[in-house]
């Protein structure tokens, strides 16, 4: 479709009469927005592609920055100075299960753990399953959660109300316990007042003591979710599988004094551990264990949140590149349309370059336009995702940078080959096109 709006020409006409031997930056910004503003519609339509790009990376950029925090942030609440010690992996046939699923280790293992290796402040062993719940008509699968009185401390969750069980009930195997404040909500209904129900848990009734604080979500599990009993009871009255020599544990939560100890702490427990297992791997023996380090954790996390975010951003680069594509076309087709404008400028003394400049111009307008209204409706995005899905709104200023930057050099490359066919026309075949 052929436009012949001559009002822009005519204007840019009279500059170039007035000034034929030079044009000023603003003069041709002027001219190149006139000339945009006579043809909205095929201005709006080119533009699109970048806008739909620059929104795109904004958007994705901010929304996995902000999932990585909130990622980093539970994790950290939980403690960063933290060694998980498990149990080794039982097998069944040629099949080997999960970690934890054998009897390896026992309390005195965590007992000697808090003892002898340096570096500890202290350590709590645990328990874990998963059981029916029954309060009043609900009834309801959880993960049980079999400790002692130092796992506030060293998982960093405390009650939000009512207490933990204390040392006395440990030693007496109390039948107490304490709701995570999911659990609470699902069992006795959101909000209830917890502190003094009672609950059953495979036949065995349990008074509430204490609810604990939310920490939100952990990966597959949920602290929210669970329920804590002493280990003790546990044991003896839902578990009852002793080791040998005294109670078999899922695992150890270790806390050291600093982050800079985890490492030797780990191998000291590594040792300490093969020294009682009696495990000799000079012999081929294999640790019957498995110890987590949550700072390699959290590094790891991270740099998978890192990867995935880079990588959906190279792909809505994409839109970027196909929106570049849109504009040299758009602009080509406009050098076809404008022949003979241009050759009315050329002969009223209007210089190749200027011809260049203006068509330069034109295409870096639009896709800085497009840039900004981009950048703008990536960020009200982003804002809203994090509103919803309540993560931390984070907006990286470099994201912004870059993403106004690629408009530009895109806009500018897009824009070469349309720009140098213009200022190539010969103005007496220009003047004599339809």
């Amino acid at each position: 479709m052929k436009t012949h709006d001559r009002k822009p020409p005519l204007k840019q006409a009279s500059i170039l009469m007035q000034r034929s031997t030079s044009i000023s930056f603003g003069e041709i910004l002027t001219m190149a927005i006139e000339a945009l503003w006579s043809n909205k519609l095929r201005t709006v339509l080119t533009m699109l592609g970048i806008v739909i790009g620059i929104t795109a990376v904004i958007a994705v950029t901010a929304i996995g920055q902000g999932t990585q925090k909130s990622t980093e942030q539970r994790l950290q609440s939980l403690g960063t100075d933290i060694l998980q010690v498990q149990s080794g992996a039982a097998r069944s046939g040629s099949v080997q299960q999960g970690a934890g699923s054998a009897t390896t280790l026992t309390l005195e293992d965590a007992q000697a753990i808090g003892q002898q290796v340096i570096g500890v402040d202290r350590v709590s062993a645990f328990l874990q399953q998963n059981a029916q719940v029954v309060y009043d008509q609900n009834n309801n699968s959880m993960t049980i959660i079999g400790t002692d009185v130092n796992y506030p401390d060293v998982r960093n969750t405390h009650p939000q109300t009512g207490r933990f069980f204390t040392q006395e009930e440990v030693d007496a195997a109390s039948p107490v316990a304490v709701l995570g404040p999911t659990a609470r909500d699902e069992l006795l209904g959101t909000g209830s007042t917890a502190e003094g129900a009672q609950i059953r848990i495979q036949g065995q009734t349990y008074d509430v003591i204490g609810v604990m604080e939310t920490k939100g979500s952990q990966g597959p599990q949920s602290p929210d979710e669970q329920i804590y009993l002493p280990l003790t009871n546990m044991s003896a009255r839902l578990v009852g599988n002793n080791a040998v020599k005294g109670i078999a544990i899922r695992g150890v939560y270790v806390k050291v004094k600093s982050q800079d100890q985890l490492d030797a702490a780990q191998y000291q427990i590594t040792n300490l551990l093969r020294v009682r297992h009696g495990i000799f791997p000079e012999k081929g023996n294999k640790d019957d264990f498995r110890i987590i380090n949550s700072a390699d954790v959290i590094e790891t996390l991270t740099s998978t949140s890192k990867l995935l975010t880079v990588m959906v951003v190279a792909i809505a680069g994409i839109s970027l590149i196909v929106g570049g594509i849109g504009i040299a076309n758009i602009m080509l087709v406009s050098v076809v349309e404008r022949t003979r404008e241009i050759g009315v400028r050329k002969a009223i003394g209007a210089t190749s370059i200027a011809v260049l400049s203006q068509f330069l111009a034109e295409a870096v307008v639009i896709a800085a336009l497009g840039g900004v209204i981009g950048i703008g409706l990536g960020v009200a995005i982003a804002f809203a995702a994090a509103n919803l899905f309540s993560f931390p709104f984070v907006l990286s200023i470099w994201a912004i940078l870059l993403g106004f930057g690629l408009t530009f050099a895109i806009g500018l490359v897009a824009g070469v080959i349309p720009a140098r066919n213009a200022a190539q026309l010969d103005p007496i075949t220009a003047l004599r096109s339809d």
